[in-house]
């Protein structure tokens, strides 16, 4: 395959293309992918963003009095809280509070807004460079002036008297966030090379595989073709020398011209036969069976060795058969193209069986199929040679097969008739002791 320039052309298009394509599919599902963490990521931030708030909302306005003021309460709850335009030292809470070790993991921050919006206090992580002017709206994400990121939500904060306090804003830095998408974004990306590679690698592979078949039939064709024209050139050749050599005769008799006139009959009867050969192994390749009726085996046999006993007389060859289930065996089937299937199978026996050898065909049951065996002492097929012998006109030895008119289509009408029955056909061989070939069809 590999010295065939066409095919690994098309192997390595075919390759191309189904990398490509899988390229594409890992590409969207790639993508697909990170926007889905992204989104599931960003719905956890937000759950876990809101809880801390709404905890730190409902703690703080408990304890709210007077508007605009920070009770000494509030300190404990939050002791690195810093009012704005004094000096504060950020501090790590030793609570164990599960408000407190939020707002401490290093990514939250907490802002309190007088009621006209003005910045009036900052706990947690002091973010640097974010507008001190209060925006009304629920959720934010916003920059500072170094392009940090941050996401934060608003409430409105209320006295114990139900009066307006000002507002409160959680937010937490995204960097973490951030980081775990680029690393996904860095998995992906550089993942989805590799694993393009490993599918081209892979396509490569399978692609070799997909064309086997193809090549062979390719093959196949190309043999089937060259060894069709040969077997149609040979008459054609005999035909046309025998007819230039009458015409350079000055004068004919009867005898010559009789003579002459047999000659080009053989050839052309031998190329009778093999076109109408071929002609049935299109017609089986197409629509194997044209009537199916209730055939019956035992007849079908019974008929052939009374046909072929003067062909295995004359050849010196003793022919028998042996039935060995006392029912008829009844299958649906072409009784026509039964006859051939056995007909050939014993005129290839008669053919490479010696004189003095011996043929015998049974007929026997085997669960649901009819068993056929037509064993001869012929001169056997090579071990090699078994699994070739059912391709078209393939021939084990040519020079036999030539003296004794075959075309080598024979086994492969045989091999074609068979699977047109839905059976199975193999040989068993030895070289110099002689070879049997078993035929299964399903029964009615």
């Amino acid at each position: 395959m590999n010295q065939n320039q066409l095919f690994q052309q098309t192997r390595l298009r075919l390759a191309l293309w189904y990398a490509l394509v899988m390229a594409l599919i890992l590409s969207l599902c790639g993508y697909g992918i990170y926007k889905a963490i992204a989104h599931a990521h960003w719905m956890t931030l937000d759950r876990e963003l809101e809880s801390v708030a709404g905890t730190l909302h409902d703690s703080i306005e408990l304890k709210l009095q007077q508007p605009g003021r920070l009770e000494p309460v509030i300190e404990k709850l939050l002791p690195n809280i810093c009012v704005v335009g004094k000096s504060c030292i950020q501090q790590q809470s030793n609570s164990q509070r599960h408000i407190l070790s939020a707002i401490n993991q290093g990514h939250y921050y907490v802002r309190f807004f007088d009621n006209l919006g003005n910045l009036f206090a900052i706990a947690g992580v002091y973010p640097e460079g974010l507008s001190p002017v209060f925006n009304q709206e629920l959720w934010q994400t916003i920059k500072d002036d170094k392009g940090k990121v941050y996401h934060q939500i608003s409430f409105v904060l209320h006295t114990q008297e139900n009066r307006d306090w000002g507002y409160i804003q959680v937010g937490r830095n995204l960097e973490d966030f951030n980081n775990y998408l680029d690393a996904v974004k860095l998995t992906l990306t550089l993942g989805l090379p590799i694993i393009i590679g490993l599918v081209g690698f892979a396509s490569w592979y399978l692609a070799g595989l997909a064309m086997q078949p193809i090549y062979r039939s390719y093959r196949q064709i190309q043999q089937f073709t060259a060894d069709a024209a040969h077997e149609l050139r040979t008459p054609l050749a005999a035909t046309q020398a025998t007819v230039e050599s009458a015409l350079l005769m000055p004068q004919l008799d009867e005898s010559e011209s009789r003579e002459i006139l047999g000659t080009i009959q053989r050839q052309n009867q031998r190329l009778t036969t093999l076109v109408a050969d071929l002609l049935l192994l299109n017609r089986l390749d197409r629509q194997p069976i044209m009537q199916r009726d209730v055939c019956c085996l035992n007849d079908i046999i019974n008929d052939l060795i009374e046909e072929f006993a003067a062909l295995a007389i004359a050849n010196n060859i003793t022919l028998t058969s042996t039935v060995k289930e006392a029912k008829f065996l009844n299958i649906i089937g072409n009784e026509d193209q039964l006859y051939r299937l056995f007909s050939n199978l014993i005129i290839n026996a008669i053919q490479y069986t010696p004189p003095g050898g011996k043929i015998t065909v049974s007929l026997d049951r085997n669960d649901r199929y009819a068993v056929i065996q037509v064993q001869d002492t012929g001169i056997g097929i090579p071990q090699p040679e078994q699994n070739r012998i059912f391709d078209r006109f393939y021939r084990v030895n040519s020079d036999r097969s030539r003296n004794t008119g075959g075309s080598g289509l024979g086994l492969a009408i045989a091999q074609a008739l068979v699977q047109a029955h839905h059976g199975s056909l193999n040989v068993q061989s030895e070289l110099g002791q002689g070879s049997t070939f078993t035929t299964k069809l399903p029964l009615k």
